[in-house]
């Protein structure tokens, strides 16, 4: 079993369920608010943990509740907390607002932008240590590229999922083994509409042309696409009856490739095994709490 680092943001999500998005200066009842411990980084580690990997998780919280809380919450995931680390920034945030088929998010970063490329440097031996690393985009972007460099030179496989949706450098994008951005993300970094199978395929073949890493485009309740010997590959998701709760899903779907990434799978089981994850991550409610197990998974794997 491969051992997989996981470096990136640790939030307290709150959720807030209504009916519909209120119109500008509109004020709307909602049904519910909850609080729940995400952030991406945290999100991905615990999907690895459910699935019975072995995850070091490095995150930044608050001096806070919402900080105590977040470390609690890890602990009791059954992960370890001894590179959690409490800094005097408050505890990032993130405002979902749920509504009956789809959310949307608004981010405060807080602690998770304590980091920065000397602190990173600091793990190097870490992330030497690791089979697999996998980031995310709410850390700053100078901490994601050292560590990149830092996996680069011990030569172990990374995993950049690019969200939130930034444009970045071509060095950083060069580094990165697997990038697995959503359509909107990979519109946002090549700065071009994508709206054909053809414009995707060719797209994707641009793009590990240029770059050389593999591209993995995840389409929502459509699966993921990739390219194989040039042609376009679709895994389609699983037909789930009830959707509860999309949040989360992206997260599911990067923590369950690293896995696959990890125990050394082909590229085209890993993404199989990631989709049907993400796929069973949205029948429950809550990022971290709808994350599958591994039998789970592999009831519906062929």
């Amino acid at each position: 079993m491969g051992k997989i680092a996981v470096i990136g943001s640790l939030n307290m999500d709150i959720v807030i369920s209504v009916e519909r998005m209120p119109q500008k200066g509109e004020t709307i009842h909602g049904n519910t608010v909850q609080y729940l411990p995400g952030g991406k980084g945290a999100n991905q580690a615990v999907a690895l943990q459910r699935l019975g990997g072995d995850v070091q998780l490095f995150g930044k919280i608050g001096k806070d509740p919402f900080g105590d809380e977040i470390r609690d919450s890890i602990s009791r995931q059954g992960l370890s907390t001894d590179t959690i680390f409490p800094v005097e920034t408050a505890t990032g945030i993130a405002n979902i607002t749920l509504l009956p088929d789809d959310n949307s998010i608004v981010v405060i970063p807080g602690a998770n932008q304590n980091w920065n490329a000397d602190n990173i440097a600091d793990f190097s031996e870490e992330i030497g240590a690791a089979d697999v690393l996998v980031m995310q985009l709410e850390i700053p972007i100078d901490a994601v590229h050292q560590a990149l460099k830092l996996a680069k030179q011990h030569r172990v496989p990374t995993i950049l999922n690019p969200a939130p949706a930034k444009q970045l450098p071509e060095e950083m994008l060069r580094l990165a083994d697997f990038i697995t951005p959503n359509r909107t993300e990979l519109e946002t970094l090549t700065g071009r509409r994508i709206t054909t199978d053809e414009e995707l395929v060719n797209t994707i073949r641009k793009w590990e042309a240029d770059f050389g890493g593999r591209l993995i485009v995840t389409l929502g309740n459509k699966g993921a696409a990739y390219a194989e010997k040039g042609e376009l590959k679709i895994v389609p998701a699983l037909e789930i009856d009830h959707v509860r709760d999309t949040t989360g899903a992206g997260d599911c779907f990067n923590g369950a490739l690293a896995y696959g990434i990890g125990e050394g799978w082909e590229l085209s089981r890993s993404i199989a095994f990631a989709v049907a994850a993400a796929s069973l991550s949205v029948t429950k409610f809550g990022a971290q709490a709808g994350m599958p197990s591994l039998e789970e998974v592999m009831k519906w794997m062929t």
